[in-house]
């Protein structure tokens, strides 16, 4: 069964509360005390699953009940549906039809400090850090020793938690680039103390950074990681994407050290999948160029979010809701008008379904204006459809090889070292493979920072990382018009502080210590 690591997520040492951010320094509640939970060594390894099932499930029991967080309906709280939304729906790639509440605000780059979505997404951060700093408190030399833990249960024990420190430097690298200064708690930090401080971008930035290099040699290589574990290369991939950002979040550019951080990634042996279809499909778990994924089992990770969000929600007007693998479509999701022109006829990654819609939209919340997108599909490279017609059994692709072929480029570019053959390699080999012939092959004077900025969205199409490279290339707001962008049909420019998302504003409320982003 591909799925072992959320195999454990029904057990009962499981935690169950929802957790905001000043809860953090309050030991999550659970079912049963620590004092009796870690008599069964498997409890560990049930622990640290439900940390991983904290990506890819929203509460104690799918699809839905027991959620972890409160205050919004259950479907919307899940990670990668509010990850996703939050850096695709503002940018030049993405609409969605639904008059939900804060919806639209997102479509349109108007959001304010009280978006539900945005106050979820801080919440689910923070739930993630708090289930691993109990991780961590419960699995400390000491207690292990006390509990009379062997030598052979010790050594698992120090690989999980070298897994859970990633999941939480993830989490905390999500805040980072979601909603900048944010506080920084830890598992030292005492039980139940004052709400606690807010640290800089910068603060947050090197404790990542610290943590991600602290643990790269105590996790398992490419080959020896179980599938939807975290390896070492995972890590190197998460350090390039934070040194990739660093003149964003620190103000000092950090462009050779993503270069090697991604030399790591492109080292450790994977290889592009010859088809990139079959990267967002069913059976995708065999694919050779995953990195790390949250994994998706339509019979045992049921939820409305994830890719049973992205594949439902892409379907709708006059498509065959079965030809995906699904048993009907949610009129949600489909592309800005401006996306199509990005791709010429030969490039197999923009696959758009125009049967009964239009390209303009004068409507946001008409699912049939505007392209429909199916890239996210329930079925097998086969053809054979997937375990559960409601939810979904593709894997998220949160980080692949294909990503770091582009990051590498840029990095040259930005004169982050490497060579510019070895960029124009890389680049060449996705179109190749997008084409397939090296018709699509460019040469070195078209390599550009421009070109990038375009061949980003081509290949990582609603992957869920247009905001961060826009942001990125300063095109998010000031620069760059596109359909609906600051509410209006034709587009605008807006201002620069939305390159941040709001602290919520309940949040500010609950803790004297947060000072809010600029602007809002």
């Amino acid at each position: 069964m591909k799925y072992t690591t959320l195999r454990a997520i029904s057990v009962s040492v499981l935690l169950v509360a929802g957790l905001g951010c000043t809860d953090v320094t309050t030991a999550p509640k659970s079912t049963v005390t620590g004092a009796n939970v870690f008599n069964d060594p498997s409890s560990y390894r049930a622990f640290l699953a439900r940390i991983y099932a904290g990506l890819a499930v929203t509460g104690q029991q799918g699809p839905a009940g027991k959620a972890d967080i409160q205050g919004i309906d259950e479907g919307f709280s899940h990670y990668v549906r509010l990850l996703w939304q939050m850096q695709e729906l503002p940018t030049d790639e993405a609409v969605i039809a639904w008059n939900d509440q804060g919806v639209q605000e997102l479509n349109t780059q108007i959001w304010g400090t009280s978006n539900q979505f945005l106050g979820s997404m801080y919440y689910r951060i923070f739930f993630q850090v708090s289930m691993v700093n109990e991780f961590l408190r419960e699995t400390t030399d000491e207690k292990l020793a006390a509990r009379g833990a062997t030598d052979a249960l010790k050594a698992q024990v120090a690989t999980y938690r070298a897994e859970a420190r990633f999941l939480r430097a993830l989490s905390y690298w999500h805040g980072i680039d979601l909603f900048g200064s944010i506080p920084l708690v830890v598992e030292t930090d005492p039980i139940g103390s004052t709400p606690p401080k807010q640290a800089t971008r910068t603060e947050l930035f090197n404790y990542v950074e610290s943590e991600l290099k602290a643990i790269q040699s105590q996790l398992p290589s490419r080959t020896a990681v179980e599938y939807g574990r975290v390896s070492s290369a995972a890590a190197s991939m998460l350090l390039a994407k934070l040194y990739m950002n660093s003149q964003v979040y620190t103000g000092t550019a950090r462009y050779a050290d993503a270069r090697a951080a991604v030399e790591q990634v492109i080292g450790a042996g994977y290889t592009l999948d010859p088809s990139y279809k079959h990267l967002f499909l069913a059976d995708n778990n065999t694919s050779p160029e995953l990195i790390f994924v949250v994994p998706q089992d339509g019979l045992r990770t049921q939820s409305y979010g994830g890719t049973t969000f992205l594949v439902h929600a892409s379907v709708g007007g006059n498509m065959n809701s079965t030809a995906f693998g699904i048993d009907g479509g949610w009129w949600g999701l489909r592309v800005k008008p401006e996306v199509p022109a990005y791709f010429v006829a030969a490039d197999k990654r923009g696959v758009f379904f125009t049967d009964g819609q239009t390209l303009a939209i004068n409507n946001l919340t008409n699912f049939q204006e505007g392209y429909a997108v199916p890239k996210y599909s329930n079925v097998t490279s086969t053809g054979a459809p997937g375990s559960n017609p409601a939810f979904m059994d593709v894997d998220y692709p949160m980080f692949r090889l294909g990503d770091a072929y582009l990051m590498y480029a840029e990095a040259v570019l930005r004169n982050g070292g490497g060579t510019r053959a070895q960029a124009l390699t890389y680049v060449n080999a996705l179109r190749q493979r997008a084409w397939g012939n090296t018709n699509g092959n460019i040469t070195d004077a078209q390599l550009t920072l421009g070109f990038l900025k375009d061949e980003l969205s081509r290949e990582l199409f609603w992957e869920g990382h247009r905001r961060t490279d826009l942001v990125r290339f300063g095109a998010f707001t000031d620069q760059g018009i596109w359909a609906w962008k600051g509410g209006l049909k034709a587009g605008k420019l807006t201002e620069t502080f939305r390159n941040l998302y709001p602290l919520p504003a309940s949040e500010l409320l609950a803790n004297p210590n947060l000072t809010q982003n600029p602007g809002y």
